[in-house]
């Protein structure tokens, strides 16, 4: 491929644009992906009012973020799982499961970081 000849800048613009591009699809083809964006834009300015050091607001708001990547994780392995085909495979099961699992580790990890740090 073309594009694998890039090197420098112009594969890091490359990068930026693949980058953005999954941002775009995964907004628009995922409600999930959506709510924990919405989620980010409402708690983050919280976060900045409510923690009371860089570092509490850093942990506030990096718990925030690992739910998005988490979930960016989860709907590509949901893609790549489709991909091969809508029949049901025990193993195509488990490995949405399994992606389904990180996202709800990761909701539970802004929880506990949320309530240990205000709470405290």
């Amino acid at each position: 491929m073309a594009f694998q000849n890039h090197k420098g800048w112009r594969r890091l613009i490359n990068a930026t644009g693949y980058s953005w591009a999954g941002l775009k699809a995964a907004w628009r083809n995922e409600e999930a992906f959506r709510q924990e964006g919405l989620l980010c834009v409402v708690f983050a300015p919280l976060a900045l009012w409510l923690g009371n050091s860089a570092v509490e607001r850093v942990l506030l708001i990096g718990s925030l973020l690992l739910i998005v990547i988490v979930e960016l994780l989860n709907t590509g392995i949901e893609a790549a799982v489709d991909r091969i085909g809508p029949e049901h495979h025990e193993l195509s099961g488990r490995a949405k499961d399994i992606g389904s699992a990180a996202v709800f580790v990761a909701l539970l990890n802004a929880g506990v970081v949320w309530l240990l740090l205000l709470l405290t």
